[in-house]
């Protein structure tokens, strides 16, 4: 059973810029992921030639459409510039609006998505909040050198889905927290609440009444942090960012319960993104 997540830049190359959906299908393809958890996920934007990556990407992994689903965070594109009534950002860059009520047609969407390969019993969409604050990110200059800029935070949220794998049951969440430190943990603390109120296992260490649960995503915290903030397992330990060279581990795969054990963890460079991706290879039960 190999469990993954993948920040994928809304397919972008980072050798060229492009995004080419043949391309972006492929790296998918790649990994050959029984359940995919993707992050920063285009659906009808200019940027990505109007694809619906999350569509792209189970057909790539010949997911049908019981087992996939994307949950928009963004409507419009995110950018340097935010939404409505929070002021200009430090640059230009397109508006969007947090994605809390209905979109409109023909608006692009931005967000996270999860796929399955194994029987998708049920879903749910646990939303984490936003920081009400800016934060300084490090983004490319124009001279390719890192500098510092105020970026207003999106809306975070959870994919949850309970599945039917040869293990047995399995939930599965999938997220991308914020980049603010200290909301992010806040975020996986109140995700680790959610999916123990929810069935999806017991307390932090599995010493609930509940079954087996795994947290794949982006969570915008270095190395052991998540392990310490939640208790649960770190079923991958290996730097994903950047891509190229990378030096910190913001992706990761954590287990609660009676998560089959890892045989195997890896990241993989793609052609796209500036992530590596993070796979995980769970025994057979």
């Amino acid at each position: 059973m190999r469990l993954g997540t993948f920040n994928v830049l809304h397919g972008r190359s980072p050798d060229d810029g492009a995004v080419d959906l043949a391309r972006f299908r492929a790296a998918v393809a790649s990994l050959d992921c029984d359940v995919l958890a993707l992050q920063e996920v285009d659906v009808g934007q200019s940027r990505s030639g109007g694809a619906d990556l999350c569509a792209a990407a189970a057909d790539a992994l010949g997911i049908g459409a019981d087992g996939w689903r994307f949950e928009a965070t963004v409507y419009g594109t995110p950018g340097l510039r935010s939404g409505p009534g929070s002021g200009p950002g430090p640059a230009p860059g397109p508006a969007w609006r947090p994605a809390d009520g209905p979109r409109s047609p023909g608006e692009p969407a931005y967000g996270i998505a999860l796929v399955s390969r194994f029987p998708v019993r049920g879903w749910r969409v646990v939303p984490l909040g936003r920081s009400p604050v800016r934060s300084p990110v490090a983004v490319p200059g124009p001279d390719g050198r890192p500098r510092l800029v105020l970026l207003d935070d999106e809306p975070r949220a959870a994919i949850v889905a309970e599945l039917a794998t040869p293990a047995g049951p399995l939930t599965v969440a999938g997220t991308h927290l914020s980049f603010v430190p200290g909301w992010n943990a806040a975020q996986l603390r109140r995700l680790g609440r959610a999916l123990r109120l929810g069935g999806g296992g017991g307390a932090a260490g599995g010493q609930g009444t509940g079954g087996p649960a795994v947290i794949l995503g982006d969570l915008n915290l270095p190395g052991p942090l998540p392990r310490l903030l939640t208790g649960w397992r770190r079923l991958a330990a290996a730097p994903t960012y950047p891509a190229r060279a990378p030096r910190v581990q913001f992706d990761h795969v954590l287990a609660r319960g009676a998560v089959p054990p890892a045989v195997a963890a890896w990241t993989e460079q793609t052609a796209i993104s500036d992530h590596r991706a993070l796979l995980v290879d769970l025994a057979d039960g």
